[in-house]
């Protein structure tokens, strides 16, 4: 299995070229002045290098290139989702009424997962509202009939906030409420976890029925599918497939606004049994 690099974490910076600029330095003679200036000014150069450098994360396999959409299989409204600066972007528009899904139909793990650690880098904008579906199958059109919905909006009118899975165990942090009648699991959070126009990581773990959410590496949800070996109907009417792939969702926006998110770094480890 691949190495997948992840662009949050500082690795160690090689020293080789910044010791060959000091002597040259030492040769032409620079004041004692010059080299604390020059040592500040390298030090924080080289933080900032460290901090955008990548680290490995061991086992994990990439999912999309940062290029195409080699590997992704998109229906109906196929224009809500693009490749830009490294990014997949789904950016729907207020004449869209209809939703777009982009599936991974890939060759890694024959896009049929079963345990998996999917994580993915997030970013949404004001009013936004997408997705990551997962043990789902590819649909033509509408909305996914299989799988589970991993929530995402930080500001769309719909309460069910970013990391919950949808209309099963919601998450929610205002100032949208549930209604009075609701029956859904709902955790109230007093503070927002992620932000618009802010990159931050969602993480969906599944092994053996139990689905764990983490946002920027905080578990925020943890839920048990029973019979999961088994396809089944949740309470939500969608079924659920003992293996299934990934797909992102294209919301219709709400009225006068657009839905925007970008996704990229999509990487997964498959778990064992």
């Amino acid at each position: 299995m691949n190495t997948i690099l992840n662009s949050r974490s500082p690795e160690s910076i090689p020293t080789a070229s910044l010791n060959r600029a000091v002597m040259l330095l030492v040769r032409k003679g620079c004041s004692p002045k010059f080299f604390s200036t020059f040592a500040l000014g390298l030090f924080l150069a080289t933080s900032l290098w460290a901090a955008e450098t990548p680290q490995s994360e061991e086992g994990f396999t990439s999912l999309f290139d940062g290029k195409t959409l080699n590997g992704w299989k998109v229906g109906e409204n196929a224009s809500v989702f693009q490749v830009r600066d490294g990014m997949i972007v789904m950016e729907c528009p207020v004449t869209i009424h209809s939703p777009a899904h982009l599936f991974y139909v890939g060759t890694v793990g024959d896009h049929a997962f079963k345990n998996f650690d999917l994580r993915i880098e997030v970013m949404t904008f004001p009013c936004a509202n997408s997705g990551i579906y997962f043990h789902t199958e590819y649909q033509e059109a509408g909305w996914p009939k299989r799988g589970l919905e991993c929530q995402v909006n930080n500001s769309h009118v719909d309460w069910r906030r970013t990391g919950s899975l949808y209309g099963i165990k919601n998450l929610t942090w205002g100032p949208e409420t549930p209604s009075a009648d609701n029956k859904e699991m709902v955790t109230v959070l007093q503070k927002a976890p992620v932000q618009d126009n802010v990159w931050y990581t969602q993480e969906i773990i599944h092994q053996n029925g139990m689905v764990t959410v983490k946002l920027n590496g905080e578990t925020l949800v943890e839920y048990k599918i029973t019979e999961s070996d088994l396809q089944h109907k949740l309470s939500t009417g969608m079924i659920w497939l003992p293996k299934g792939t990934f797909a992102l969702q294209g919301h219709p926006p709400m009225p006068n606004h657009i839905s925007k998110a970008c996704y990229r770094n999509i990487r997964v480890k498959v778990l064992p049994d």
